[in-house]
């Protein structure tokens, strides 16, 4: 469970460059959420994930998951209950640790520890078989450099990785943007399966408003640091791209900035 109370953002605060980041949020995700998140560029999104995992601390506000406050909780401390892919293939991973060594790390997220041999034989049987889900054939690659997988195989090792503690809140940061369309359509279909099967409670930032309306059961808008529009499950059904964008007319007067990621 996530629940954000009225958290409120300002960078350069007092100065020419001051901006509201994020302006007085609420949110709340009940497990097995799956909530989909779009806006044009500045909207707040990246802010809004940087909150919820620790990166950035609010002026005022409280985040809360599973029902304790961890507002003054670093990163670190919050990632044991966080699961996070970023949009850069290259993030969330060591690209000169092999596929176990990253798998062994990734276990260890929420685990405490010990001295013991981060790879038993027990538990490489687990990392293949869970990398068997992929069907990218990495479970024949464990020794392989991360650094020399392609960019799709990579972001499916993330996904993985982010995925397989089962975390609390999982945070999926345009994680297939980066991706040309076939190896996105992989890891959007991959993501679909994952959170299906765990029932994770999610949050997902895209720029592709089709894919934001395909996925998920709640979708939210976002516009200038404010969640401008919120579509349960039963809306979402009926919900076209047309039909959010004569929303964001309706509720801010003005057609959304002209950006064909957004459109796609």
């Amino acid at each position: 469970m996530l629940q954000l109370n009225r958290i409120h953002k300002i960078f350069n605060e007092g100065t020419p460059d001051e901006k509201v980041a994020l302006g007085d949020v609420s949110l709340t995700m009940n497990p097995g959420d799956f909530v989909t998140v779009i806006g044009s560029n500045g909207a707040g999104k990246s802010t809004l994930m940087n909150m919820i995992s620790g990166v950035l601390t609010p002026d005022t506000g409280e985040v809360i998951i599973d029902g304790n406050d961890v507002t003054r909780v670093s990163e670190f401390k919050r990632s044991r209950l966080i699961g996070r892919v970023f949009q850069d293939p290259m993030a969330g991973t060591a690209p000169t640790m092999t596929i176990e060594e990253n798998l062994a790390m990734a276990y260890a997220r929420n685990k405490k520890r010990t001295l013991k041999s981060g790879v038993t034989r027990k538990r490489r049987e687990y990392f293949k078989q869970v990398l068997e889900s992929l069907h990218l054939n990495l479970e024949d690659r464990l020794n392989a450099k991360v650094g020399l997988l392609s960019g799709g195989e990579r972001q499916a090792l993330s996904l993985l990785m982010a995925t397989f503690t089962e975390p609390s809140i999982l945070l999926l940061d345009e994680h297939t943007a980066a991706l040309d369309p076939s190896r996105a359509e992989l890891i959007t279909s991959l993501t679909k399966e994952i959170v299906d099967k765990y029932q994770l409670t999610t949050l997902m930032v895209t720029h592709n408003m089709q894919q934001a309306i395909d996925l998920g059961n709640r979708l939210i808008m976002m516009d200038k640091g404010e969640i401008i529009l919120e579509v349960n499950e039963e809306q979402k059904k009926d919900l076209t791209v047309e039909g959010l964008l004569k929303e964001f007319q309706r509720i801010r007067g003005t057609q959304m900035a002209s950006d064909k990621a957004i459109l796609a």
